[in-house]
């Protein structure tokens, strides 16, 4: 499996590409950074977003987008930017029908360190280990980015496994007859 994670951010977006499958190591394909200039218009910022992106899709093709899941800080701005960003990567991969999977912050940390309070530098060291490279990836974005495609690898074949259960059972469950009703609104 080929995963471009994406740390959404409006002046620096992390991307990474990793491929491997759960339980195997896993090899970095690229690292990068889609960088804006803070003081661009919104506008202008997101459309630079958008090409890098799509310029990450192009020559990587990853088969899943993994996203940070964009969680309440105290600076709404810095939550807005990231927001933005976010649903630019979305829409990129949703463009081109590729599956795209959203992983909040501590559970990417979880996957890649063993514990949700990890900080950059934890995180930093534990995707240069699993992905046996030389040093960490600089800026943190970067290492972050990879940490999401990592992090989906890993999680992707029991979110899997649970998508289908839980669709098997609704699908079960429409079949069932179901019990005819009294009067008083209890099953007979």
């Amino acid at each position: 499996m080929r995963v471009l994670g994406v740390d959404p951010g409006l002046t620096r977006c992390g991307v990474g590409v990793v491929e491997g499958v759960a339980g195997r190591p896993l090899t970095m394909v690229g690292v990068g950074v889609v960088r804006t200039p803070a003081d661009a218009e919104l506008g202008l910022r997101l459309v630079a977003v958008e090409q890098g992106i799509e310029a990450w899709l192009d020559e990587y093709r990853p088969e899943c987008v993994a996203v940070e899941r964009v969680f309440s800080q105290h600076n709404v701005r810095t939550v807005m930017g990231t927001a933005q960003a976010s649903a630019v990567a979305m829409l990129c991969a949703a463009r081109r029908g590729i599956p795209v999977a959203l992983h909040t912050p501590s559970e990417v940390k979880a996957a890649v360190t063993g514990s949700g309070r990890a900080d950059k530098a934890q995180v930093g060291a534990m995707v240069t280990r699993l992905l046996r490279l030389d040093a960490p990836p600089k800026p943190a974005d970067a290492a972050d980015a990879l940490a999401l495609a990592i992090c989906h690898i890993w999680r992707a074949p029991a979110q899997n496994r649970l998508q289908q259960a839980v669709a098997l059972h609704t699908a079960q469950a429409r079949k069932a007859p179901r019990a005819p009703m009294t009067s008083k609104g209890r099953t007979a």
